[in-house]
């Protein structure tokens, strides 16, 4: 499981001196330290009572980190969660997680973030309003207001801190893709990306300009494709992204269709279907064509006449047979080969053998040009 990079607001008692640290694990601000619970999940319960809107918008004023707190790099991979690790700390320690992309003093944007959201697993990212209604057709799901009206409630201040149902991780692909980053280097699982998808187009950004070729996302997704063929296409089907469809389909060759679950074939949708259907159909019946016709006689000799040349027709409609018998859509050429080469170990005739050899190499060249995609 992929784990959100994070790092950590430590209370100003548990920070050590600057001075005294050598390679840091952790990104480490000073805040001011908090009363009552010490917990992350405590802190998020002592923010104000929000006013009764639609959506629950937190509002708290979060100071910038003092100069001498600052850290001057980010580790990009959070170090494992189990006992004993890096991120282990004691009950009673006021910790906040923060994104080591997404952090107040990132260089992202033209100007300093002024929006944070904070993931269902708590983790607070450090955003830019004006990059997400740039983005966003639905401001959000309505989680950002409008500049306007933010601009009239705030007066300098970094906020508001709204919720989001996704984890850290999800969120962590959602904003990377607004923002226009890779994170490939997170190695988020094939789940948090379907999530991550999903989760752009509740939240009206136009998945099909983020997710085409030239992008992070899609090349990121093209390559976990063959781990999870059926997942990523039914994907592309429900979001009608024919691009991403297209380049994933050839890893679908080889995943039987009787195998395919109704929760892929409801979620990809009937046009999807029908054209992965036709692609494994027209496929086998192409090969079959293709292998249908004889390798080509030659001109009786004493040698070899016409009689014994029949002897090759028959090989050639056995072997063929054996093929077509059970023909897959992703059969391969070495396949083809080996099941077709041997006929030549029982012919005598020289003029025969190359006329089985070249017949082979046009087969396996036609196979290879057949389409294999939707």
């Amino acid at each position: 499981m992929a784990y959100q990079p994070s790092f950590q607001i430590n209370t100003p008692e548990s920070l050590p001196d600057r001075n005294t640290i050598e390679s840091p694990e952790w990104l480490q601000f000073v805040a001011e330290p908090f009363e009552g619970s010490t917990s992350a999940s405590a802190l998020a319960s002592q923010l104000p009572t929000p006013p009764q809107t639609a959506k629950p918008i937190q509002e708290i004023t979060l100071a910038p980190p003092p100069p001498s707190a600052r850290a001057s790099s980010s580790i990009p991979t959070p170090p494992d969660s189990n006992v004993g690790s890096p991120i282990d700390e004691p009950e009673d320690a006021n910790v906040v997680s923060v994104s080591t992309t997404f952090f107040p003093g990132a260089n992202l944007y033209t100007s300093a973030p002024d929006f944070v959201f904070i993931s269902s697993d708590t983790v607070f990212f450090y955003i830019h309003s004006a990059v997400l209604l740039r983005e966003s057709s639905n401001r959000f799901n309505s989680l950002v207001p409008a500049l306007e009206e933010e601009d009239a409630r705030r007066k300098g201040n970094v906020g508001p801190v709204v919720p989001v149902p996704q984890t850290s991780a999800v969120l962590n692909v959602v904003l990377h893709t607004i923002y226009g980053l890779s994170c490939l280097h997170y190695s988020p699982s094939n789940e948090t990306l379907v999530a991550a998808v999903d989760a752009l187009a509740k939240y009206g950004v136009d998945i099909k300009k983020h997710i085409s070729p030239s992008t992070p996302l899609f090349q990121h997704i093209l390559g976990k494709s063959p781990t999870a063929p059926a997942e990523f296409y039914a994907m592309a089907g429900h979001h009608n992204l024919w691009d991403l469809g297209v380049a994933v389909s050839p890893y679908m060759l080889s995943f039987p269709l009787a195998d395919l679950e109704d929760v892929y074939v409801e979620r990809m949708g009937s046009s999807y279907l029908k054209r992965l259907f036709f692609l494994h159909l027209g496929r086998v019946d192409a090969l079959k064509r293709l292998l249908l016709p004889p390798p080509q006689g030659h001109p009786a000799t004493l040698d070899c006449d016409f009689v014994e040349q029949k002897k090759l027709t028959r090989a050639w409609a056995l072997a063929s047979a054996y093929l077509a018998w059970d023909a897959r859509a992703d059969l391969s050429t070495t396949a083809i080969e080996v099941a077709l080469r041997p006929l030549a170990d029982h012919l005598s005739c020289h003029i025969c053998r190359a006329s089985l050899h070249e017949r082979i190499k046009v087969l396996l060249v036609q196979w290879a040009l057949v389409k294999r995609t939707i």
